[in-house]
């Protein structure tokens, strides 16, 4: 393998840091993409999920997986390991074509997703169902040559990190499972969040003879090319506020240009950084916003009961001593949210070295560019339109690529996408919460009586893959319920076509 891809290794060296850390830094114009995934990653309001609550059910395995799906140069041949896990503690066994329930990993490693998605294992008593769960490509422990750093530094290699790869993984996988475990004719059902929600449901359109179906929990895909509209992420979140708090919305609106009233003064950085007790000085305001916009949209994003993070936020900023200014009752918004801390890093959110944040980078700068940004009047956050010009240019500087952003709607079907799925498209159920930001550019109709949506009016961002708990609302038991009955419905159809075919044949 080293001699094969000794051509690849040629790095950026320092420009990927730089840039990661540079990229945002233009004012008036919104350049960073909101974070998907369906874990909440601040994990202030709820417990973190270790090793140790995983059960010993769950077995690692790693697949030798293809490097280059799509071509045949002698390096495409080349493997790397691809993480995976199985957890067989239910299944019935391949003599009764026992379902395999199937989780596509997304951006971020697989170990918290065995705990924190709780359908499979909630449900895996009721299919008898056998439990799958697949890392994607260069993340975790599925990161081809090595470290991230080097992979995303390398021109060559990072230009296998797609999305259309990364589905051929999961079927190389899935098709590789069945083998193993003499399971020719148990369904398959996939199931995803937020971009793994988008991974799943493409995956049926692409692989249909592997999936029977798919489960795609709050995956925006209509948020390409244009399909919705750029600002329907941002108000969202500002419904979500202003439904919580009229105060706290106020507050938030005003809060902008209270930050750059105090920045302007001789001291005026110093002063923020005194107020919002950043670990490091202030070297500008958008730091400051972009940390401040990162909490509002992450807690509008995963709204979840019973902790309810946005009116955690707005208890703080609402809450403050009487007579608190400005300033004053956003930080304590800070405070209730994040805990009470020594200091608050602005980089929390997008740290240059984060595994997440690095990857993300990568694949919205050179195909899942989703056009995201601020109203003038719908929000309650500055002006920052999304410009594809600086976008593009800005891509190009970092990574040397032009970004592709009509790909996903040419591979995947985009304009008139209600009619494709309509046409082509079978056994996909959209979930949303519509207190998901992302829900606005989510599919929020019945397509055809197989492909539907599952829609909750108070739901939030993959609530309804999250594990079960006594606590949960009836609105939501009702929406896991559906998406159930559904699926035991594919299973039905399923089971009745592969007993006629046995009868023919």
């Amino acid at each position: 393998m080293n001699k094969a891809m000794g051509f690849l290794r040629h790095s950026f060296h320092q420009l990927l840091l730089f840039s990661l850390i540079s990229f945002s830094c233009v004012s008036g114009t919104q350049f960073s993409i909101p974070r998907l995934g369906a874990l909440r990653r601040t994990t202030r309001t709820e417990p973190k999920i270790t090793s140790t609550s995983v059960s010993k059910d769950f077995k690692t395995f790693f697949y030798s997986q293809t490097l280059d799906h799509f071509n045949y140069r002698p390096e495409s041949y080349t493997t790397f390991p691809q993480r995976y896990v199985v957890n067989s503690k239910y299944w019935s066994g391949a003599n009764s074509s026992a379902p395999i329930l199937v989780f596509f990993g997304a951006e971020e490693a697989l170990d918290n997703d065995l705990s924190g998605i709780g359908f499979l294992t909630d449900n895996a008593p009721r299919f008898k169902a056998l439990l799958v769960y697949i890392e994607h490509r260069f993340y975790g422990k599925s990161i081809p040559f090595g470290s991230r750093e080097a992979a995303l530094r390398n021109a060559s290699i990072r230009g296998y990190f797609t999305s259309a790869q990364a589905i051929a993984d999961y079927a190389a996988i899935l098709l590789h499972i069945k083998k193993a475990f003499s399971s020719k004719n148990s369904p398959v059902i996939v199931i995803g969040g937020s971009y793994g929600g988008m991974l799943a449901a493409w995956f049926r359109l692409k692989y249909p003879h592997v999936a029977l179906g798919a489960l795609a929990s709050s995956a925006p895909i209509l948020y390409f090319d244009d399909l919705a509209p750029q600002v329907g992420y941002y108000a969202i979140v500002t419904k979500d506020f202003k439904e919580t708090s009229e105060g706290c919305y106020e507050t938030i609106r005003e809060s902008w240009d209270e930050i750059d009233k105090v920045a302007s003064k001789s001291n005026g950085l110093s002063i923020l950084s005194m107020k919002f007790k950043t670990c490091k000085k202030l070297k500008r305001t958008f730091d400051l916003k972009d940390y401040l916009d990162s909490i509002y949209s992450e807690a509008a994003q995963y709204d979840h009961p019973p902790t309810y993070p946005l009116s955690i936020v707005c208890g703080g900023i609402d809450g403050a001593p009487k007579g608190t200014d400005i300033l004053g009752r956003i930080f304590a918004g800070v405070v209730a949210y994040m805990g009470n801390k020594s200091c608050y890093d602005m980089n929390e959110y997008n740290h240059p070295t984060d595994e997440t944040y690095m990857g993300w980078r990568w694949q919205t700068c050179s195909e899942m560019v989703m056009p995201i940004g601020h109203g003038n009047n719908d929000s309650m956050f500055p002006p920052a339109p999304f410009n594809l010009n600086k976008f593009i240019r800005k891509c190009k500087s970092l990574f040397g690529v032009q970004p592709q952003p009509h790909w996903v709607t040419t591979y995947y079907g985009g304009h008139d996408l209600k009619l494709i799925l309509h046409r082509f498209a079978s056994n996909i159920i959209f979930s949303n919460g519509l207190r998901d930001p992302y829900s606005s550019g989510g599919v929020l109709e019945n397509i055809s009586g197989s492909v539907v949506a599952v829609y909750t009016i108070n739901g939030s961002h993959c609530l309804d893959i999250l594990p079960e708990k006594k606590s949960d609302p009836q609105w939501l038991v009702k929406q896991r319920k559906t998406e159930v009955q559904i699926i035991e419905g594919w299973l039905a159809k399923y089971y009745t076509d592969l007993l006629e075919f046995r009868d023919r044949t």
